[in-house]
């Protein structure tokens, strides 16, 4: 089957849309299907099309992560998905690269699926600075409750997409599909120790320190203040042993953290590190025993799922979209607040090899369902019925 994807976001650039487009191209390719990925260029000022990737240019915008904002048209661009002729378009943007993508599934007269990826009335006080932010998420509702009809089907990552499309008013099919992940390459057994230590060094951490670790995006609905001000409550009352908590990523909350830690005087406990590439996000877990994140905002929770097949021992705010995946003592741990991170990070540190490892098999067995294999088998269902219903 030929299909185009159509993101307006894509590795290098290190975030969970990025991350399930470049996982689903992967495994579409590995089963045999041919891809196109339509999305924006980081690289240059002009078009470039490279192995089936064709990237468009557009203007940086710094209050978005510096995400390319393109035009919703390409000509050069629809003369090389023309010749390609798509059976399917499926787009994992709203911005004008998912615009592009409808106009590509209008003219061919094909079906068109939409994944919907990130939760926008969280987003809402980045354009409005807390003002309107009701009337902003009330647009929002009614902007998806209108687009429905554009799209032939919805794809939800997780039962709390489905629940809050359902909630406003999306009547198409909504299909749950967690995004797949190529777990084997997070696994313990393939560590680059030379790499690990290394990373150790660059950065400050000795062979005794314990390391809690954050990577993702660092950005206000990351809630990373949560867990500073836990982690200084918890050095305060006395660590059992040294520990450092590691921050991998960037965003434009960066410099607000910075100064909250220096505030917090943690600044010799806490890393820093600055982005890392995708092909290497698997060393920087393995820098990591914990992997802590107060995000309430996460569509499925990519990370979770990475951390745990890195052997990390999560401790994760607790969010009904998490529930299943993490179970409290059994896969991993949740806290509510910053007084109770304290206090489940304490524990967590705690506990004895055994459970530890009973942690870490029973997490294993818990993100199974998120295999590649798995990934690929829903969704091509879909590409089929959707193929189908524009024959």
């Amino acid at each position: 089957m030929n299909i185009a994807l159509f993101t307006d976001t894509y590795p290098p650039e290190i975030n969970g849309v990025a991350t399930s487009t470049a996982n689903l191209r992967a495994t579409l390719i590995a089963h045999g299907h041919n891809v196109i990925v339509v999305t924006t260029n980081p690289f240059g000022k002009e078009m470039e099309y490279e192995d089936g990737i064709i990237r468009l240019p557009g203007v940086p915008m710094k209050q978005f992560y510096g995400y390319r904002l393109t035009s919703i048209y390409s000509k050069d661009a629809m003369k090389i998905l023309l010749a390609f002729r798509p059976e399917v378009v499926h787009c994992q943007t709203d911005l004008p690269i998912g615009i592009f993508g409808t106009f590509v599934a209008r003219k061919l007269r094909i079906g068109l699926i939409y994944t919907f990826h990130t939760m926008y009335e969280d987003y809402t006080y980045y354009v409005t600075k807390g003002h309107f932010d009701r009337f902003a998420r009330h647009t929002v509702r009614s902007f998806y409750r209108a687009k429905s009809n554009s799209f032939t089907e919805f794809i939800a990552p997780s039962e709390k997409i489905k629940d809050y499309l359902r909630s406003i008013g999306v009547d198409k099919t909504v299909p749950v599909i967690p995004t797949g992940i190529e777990f084997s390459r997070f696994n313990p057994e393939r560590e680059d120790k030379e790499k690990t230590k290394a990373l150790r060094k660059k950065f400050g951490i000795s062979d005794e320190d314990t390391v809690i670790l954050s990577l993702g995006r660092i950005a206000k609905e990351k809630s990373i203040d949560v867990l500073l001000n836990g982690y200084a409550k918890f050095l305060s009352a006395g660590e059992p042993f040294p520990t450092k908590f590691v921050i991998t990523g960037w965003g434009p909350a960066e410099k607000e953290l910075q100064d909250l830690v220096v505030s917090l005087g943690i600044q010799k406990k806490v890393i820093f590190t600055g982005k890392c590439d995708p092909s290497e996000t698997q060393d920087y877990y393995h820098l990591g025993d914990y992997f802590a994140s107060a995000s309430i905002t996460e569509t499925q929770g990519l990370t979770f799922m990475e951390a745990m097949a890195a052997h990390l021992i999560v401790l994760a705010r607790y969010d009904d979209n998490l529930v299943g995946t993490i179970k409290d003592g059994e896969t991993g741990f949740f806290f509510f607040n910053e007084g109770d991170f304290d206090e489940k990070l304490r524990y967590a540190l705690a506990i004895d090899a055994p459970k530890k490892q009973h942690i870490i098999d029973a997490a294993l067995e818990a993100i199974d369902v998120y295999s590649m294999e798995r990934f690929y088998q829903n969704i091509i269902e879909v590409y089929l019925r959707v193929r189908k219903k524009n024959w």
